[in-house]
């Protein structure tokens, strides 16, 4: 069959069988799909090729522009060399048979134009701003206390607002206490929490399911249990619970997290909440709700938590990305250090006696 514009059709033909897949095969949801679809449209105009005729070296200078004249951010950079390398394994997959087909038409073939050597690897360097960092414990202390200070504040004064601020002060500690995202923690219920058989000490709180968290590229929320580790998190969350949570929750829902008229609490009240209190602290204003999740990846890793299970607990697929939260403290550095020493200066001192 011939087409009136035969390249224009089969590079349609090729979006439409990559969108198919993806939707069906992959279950990736139709906004992704749409961006992807997107991205490969851009490279197309900016190369001026089809993908048949495309090259690593026209893909490196798109690279450039895109770095050095739009200045987009790594982040977009890497998103964007991982769809046109998807798209490139589904053209040249020998399963679609569009290999042949654009032997047959064109006399040439695709490949894959992306490669170690022209892309990001995979959070090779932090992105955030350099000013992000964990709590010290000092202030994450300070945090708490003046949170709590604001719900005996209102009690005292008779101001509106109890409920609210008793709320937020035991939202700010699960955050903490369970390494959670901002979206994570507005989106927990009350039955999310169950027993775990391993730690009975915690009674109905030893395990949290986290029902949305951070989707793969695409994908769904995942879904993750952590395990609970702090008993006293267990009581001011179990407090809120049985005293606080029955006289303002909704009888429609069992949102953990709820406002004085009974909706969900959504993560932007949440961060706004907690840059209100940064502020009145005075706290760097770069902080923001996701310092708690770096927190508490920096403060188990200091007190010498297994780092795979530390990786699990907050959902991430690469050690690598739970590296980039920790920024342990001088002390504990130093006393690494130490230890270090140490264990060299006895390896040698044994060493010595043979």
């Amino acid at each position: 069959m011939s087409y009136l514009d035969e390249p224009e059709a089969v590079f349609e033909g090729m979006l439409a069988g990559w969108e198919a897949q993806r939707r069906g095969g992959r279950g990736l949801r139709s906004q992704s799909v749409r961006s992807g679809v997107k991205v490969i449209r851009r490279f197309h105009a900016s190369s001026g090729e089809f993908p048949w005729a495309w090259s690593a070296a026209a893909f490196d200078e798109w690279m450039l522009d895109l770095v050095s004249v739009k200045g987009l951010a790594p982040s977009t950079i890497r998103g964007y060399q991982n769809v046109v390398a998807q798209f490139c394994d589904f053209i040249c997959s020998p399963h679609y048979g569009w290999v042949q087909e654009c032997e047959s038409r064109f006399g040439t073939h695709p490949v894959q134009v992306c490669t170690e050597w022209n892309t990001t690897r995979h959070l090779q360097d932090y992105e955030g701003g350099s000013r992000r960092r964990p709590l010290t414990r000092l202030e994450l202390q300070g945090l708490f206390d003046y949170a709590d200070g604001q719900v005996d504040l209102r009690l005292e004064s008779g101001r509106k607002g109890t409920f609210a601020a008793y709320r937020d002060a035991t939202l700010l500690k699960v955050a903490y206490a369970w390494g959670l995202r901002a979206n994570e923690v507005a989106g927990l219920d009350v039955t999310d929490f169950y027993r775990n058989p391993q730690a009975p000490e915690f009674g109905a709180y030893g395990m949290v399911l986290v029902r949305n968290g951070k989707a793969s590229r695409g994908g769904p929320a995942k879904r993750r249990s952590v395990v609970t580790l702090h008993g006293w998190a267990v009581e001011a969350v179990k407090d809120y619970v049985e005293n606080v949570w029955p006289l303002i929750r909704a009888e429609s829902s069992n949102a953990l997290w709820v406002t004085e008229r009974g909706a969900r609490v959504s993560p932007v009240q949440i961060s706004r909440r907690f840059k209100e209190y940064r502020d009145e602290l005075g706290l760097d204003t770069a902080l923001s709700l996701h310092a708690l999740r770096h927190s508490y990846v920096t403060h188990l890793t200091e007190d010498g938590v297994d780092p795979l299970f530390i990786q699990r607990q907050v959902g991430h697929a690469f050690g690598s990305t739970t590296a980039i939260y920790t920024s342990v403290s001088g002390e504990f550095a130093n006393t690494m250090m130490r230890k270090a020493i140490s264990g060299l200066l006895q390896a040698g001192v044994t060493e010595g006696r043979k």
